[in-house]
């Protein structure tokens, strides 16, 4: 780009921003209260105190037109659901006696009410509760929360702009209510929801908005004629009126396609898009339609979404480019930063050369300001950054940190044979059926199981050096037995050592991997009140010693039952990690399962029988377009049986997933080859039962019967009619029995009486089983 300035002054903003706080002040405000220990005044205030600190700092670091809305209690589909008034029938009387309480009995069920499903937001690590609807739903506006954070914005005297979830993605964002015929397509309530939205609109209106923000990610997706359309009737409909904000239209995580031109001759005053990675497609289909003539455009040009550093110029190219494209264009992020960390400067502990090649959300609003004081003022005026970002991109580009070359050299000598077990299917069955000596319906879990406040105290001590490692380690040898012992009470047939040494299933891992960063305050939501670290993967992959074969091996001296070896696998190590951006992905996860090849084959070597490599985020990685798939699972798929084939065919891989949509993948699933895999299923009705037997898929499964995102403990029955469910599709001799994911969040009085009643269950529908 030139040093000539843009004939209008470009404005920098953002879509949303992280929600927790510096210390995760609002996730301890949020536990506190469901504990009794916080008040709901209490709540609100912090929660507001967090609103305005986010806003000011935007605002003194130069964004324009701050966000309101994104902010969250729990996630900001439930909060579309409790807008539109689509409360499901369950839990309408508690949100009558208790709007806040009920809010949190939707997102987390009760003793006596099954909360909301939960599944992943596209592809990203973010978790929203699925809108239920049917064809008796009926709609209600309440705009209170969005007027109320408006009205906060304004009182500071900010440029503010409500951010919404349009309705189209809500409406394909959602699923048929229970009792609800399957096939109920929720976008027929279409012509019911407009008007409540158009409701809110005018209040937005009403109370100072500007600018309002319809957020429509769906549109991204392939989406036939009949969702296009729709799409088409719903801007036609809400811009054609005349009591409303003007209307931003934002899509963000891939590229538009054919919804492109239907957006751009809707009646709104403003896209935008997403110029990020595949989304940069955006730029030549944008010029393909005319562009968007007396439209404002806001340019998605930092990624939203990781942590490298924005190479400025190539962004301020782009941004001249589109300059042209619309009649006035302001810089933003690629999507919410809500999936990024708060500040790279808390963090004390990476090496200063590394640190100045990560930008978390306050620095990538700084990366945006600068683009839009480029793009506003010229090149010359942002001199100075410019250097310093070359500088800084060049580091990285250069570094020996980066490139390993006897790693590369491994990963090129891969041949089909490191691919493929032994021996097929089969015949494995047949060897680990008899090594093991399992029951019809044999009993497990996920791997985790309670993280006590005991055990945080542990590790918190140890980093503090209040207890040396010998002490630490003699703490969780006491949990090991501790949870060997109630598996062997409980009557569990394959036991877990707890994983009470790993402070999260990824971060673990990556600390022992060379490449790997870890954060100290890189905190990011997942659900809830659900945090993680996602550490940074920014070189070559290797494992210099065995990261499991220690707890695993003492676990199994305690029991003659088997212990699982529990293993994060290569996808989720990528998906769960903020990823390097200099090499393809596939390269990098082919690198990462040679690591965890080797960590098999000496679990196999220590006498473990049976290996889980998790792969939650198999389904979550997937790309968002149907023709970007198949390449992505080639090498999703490949890497996974790097990681697994090389071991015994007498030795038992499993493998897990949870909180995703089974039923794209589920070729992809028979694609791993794993012995075992476990799914989620008690929030879905064994939906994913029936679809493994639609496919035909050949090998062992274990559908969830134990919600275990939820405090509420499911009773043996409830359990056991959730398996009877599953043995209409799977049969007993290859159906397992096990919660939905890893028990690490929830505290020991859930675990035992749930666990209790799962064995219980499962021993009750053994004996209903034909005698063989």
């Amino acid at each position: 780009m030139t040093s000539k300035p843009a004939a209008a002054a470009a404005r920098a903003t953002v879509y949303g921003f992280p929600r927790q706080g510096q210390n995760r002040e609002l996730k301890k405000a949020i536990e506190g209260y469901w504990k009794g220990r916080v008040t709901a005044d209490t709540l609100r205030a912090t929660a507001a105190g967090l609103r305005r600190t986010h806003w000011r700092r935007l605002a003194e670091a130069g964004i324009h037109e701050v966000p309101t809305g994104d902010f969250s209690f729990y996630d900001h589909v439930l909060d579309t659901t409790v807008m539109v008034g689509a409360v499901p029938a369950r839990h309408q009387d508690a949100v009558s006696a208790d709007p806040l309480d009920g809010y949190f009995a939707m997102a987390r069920g009760t003793q006596d009410v099954a909360p909301l499903e939960m599944t992943k937001w596209f592809d990203t690590n973010y978790h929203y509760l699925v809108p239920e609807l049917g064809p008796d739903t009926v709609f209600t506006a309440d705009s209170a929360k969005q007027v109320a954070e408006l009205t906060e914005a304004l009182s500071l005297g900010l440029t503010a702009r409500p951010v919404l979830v349009g309705p189209v993605t809500y409406l394909l964002l959602a699923k048929p209510a229970p009792g609800v015929a399957a096939d109920f397509d929720p976008l027929t309530l279409l012509d019911r929801l407009l008007p409540v939205y158009a409701e809110v609109l005018a209040d937005l209106r009403a109370a100072g908005a500007d600018w309002v923000q319809l957020d429509e990610p769906a549109l991204v997706q392939d989406r036939t004629p009949a969702e296009l359309n729709a799409a088409a009737r719903v801007y036609r409909d809400l811009g054609g009126r005349t009591d409303r904000p003007k209307l931003l239209v934002a899509s963000y995580f891939d590229r538009l396609g054919e919804a492109l031109p239907v957006l751009a001759k809707a009646p709104v005053e403003g896209l935008a898009l997403d110029f990020t990675g595949s989304a940069a497609a955006n730029l030549e289909a944008l010029a393909a339609v005319g562009g968007l003539p007396g439209k404002r455009l806001v340019a998605g040009v930092v990624d939203g979404r990781n942590i490298w550093v924005n190479d400025l110029t190539k962004s301020l190219t782009t941004l001249g480019t589109l300059l042209g494209l619309a009649d006035r264009v302001d810089v933003s992020a690629s999507c919410s930063l809500l999936h990024v960390p708060l500040d790279a400067t808390a963090e004390r502990d990476i090496d200063p050369r590394i640190l100045r090649w990560l930008a978390f959300a306050r620095q990538k609003t700084g990366e945006i300001v600068t683009l839009a004081k480029g793009l506003s003022h010229g090149t010359s005026a942002i001199a100075a950054e410019l250097a310093a970002n070359r500088a800084d991109l060049a580091s990285r580009a250069e570094s020996p940190l980066t490139r390993d070359p006897a790693v590369r050299a491994r990963t090129g000598a891969v041949s089909a044979g490191d691919t493929r077990r032994s021996q097929p299917y089969a015949e494995r069955a047949a060897a680990q059926h008899a090594h093991l000596g399992l029951p019809l319906l044999p009993t497990t879990t996920i791997g985790s199981f309670p993280q006590t406040a005991e055990l945080r105290t542990a590790r918190a001590d140890l980093r503090a050096g209040r207890i040396d490692t010998a002490g630490y380690e003699e703490r969780v040898k006491a949990e090991v037995q501790e949870v060997i012992a109630f598996q062997e009470k409980t009557g569990l047939d394959v036991l877990v050592h707890g994983e009470p040494e790993r402070n999260d299933m990824v971060q673990y891992f990556a600390e022992q991997l060379t490449g790997y960063l870890a954060t100290r305050h890189g905190w990011v939501q997942s659900y809830g009140t659900r945090y993680v670290r996602p550490p940074i993967l920014a070189g070559d992959i290797s494992r210099p010693a065995p990261m499991t074969v220690r707890w695993t091996t003492y676990a199994q001296s305690l029991t003659h039952r088997p212990v699982k070896g529990m293993l994060t696998g290569p996808v989720t190590m990528l998906a769960w990690s903020f990823v390097r951006d200099d090499q393809p992905l596939g390269e990098t996860a082919r690198q990462v399962a040679l690591a965890l090849r080797d960590e098999v084959n000496d679990l196999e070597a220590a006498g473990t029988s049976v290996v889980q490599v998790d792969e939650p985020a198999l389904r979550e990685t997937l790309p968002l377009r149907a023709g970007d798939r198949a390449a992505y699972l080639a090498w999703a798929t490949e890497a996974f049986r790097i990681s697994t084939s090389g071991v015994r065919p007498d030795t038992q891989i499993h493998t897990h997933m949870c909180y995703a949509e089974f039923g794209d993948i589920v070729q992809a699933i028979d694609d791993l080859d794993a012995d075992v895999i476990s799914l989620e299923a008690a929030r879905s009705h064994m939906q994913v039962a029936r679809e493994l037997a639609a496919h035909g898929y050949p090998r062992e499964a274990g559908p969830g019967v134990y919600d275990i995102h939820s405090p509420r403990v499911p009773s043996a029955e409830e359990a056991a009619d959730l398996l009877r469910t599953g043995l209409k599709a799977i049969p007993p001799e290859r159906l397992w029995v096990n919660p939905d994911c890893g028990l690490k969040t929830r505290s020991w009085p859930e675990t035992r009486a749930s666990l209790e009643n799962l064995v219980a269950a499962a021993r009750t529908v053994r004996g209903e089983l034909p005698a063989s």
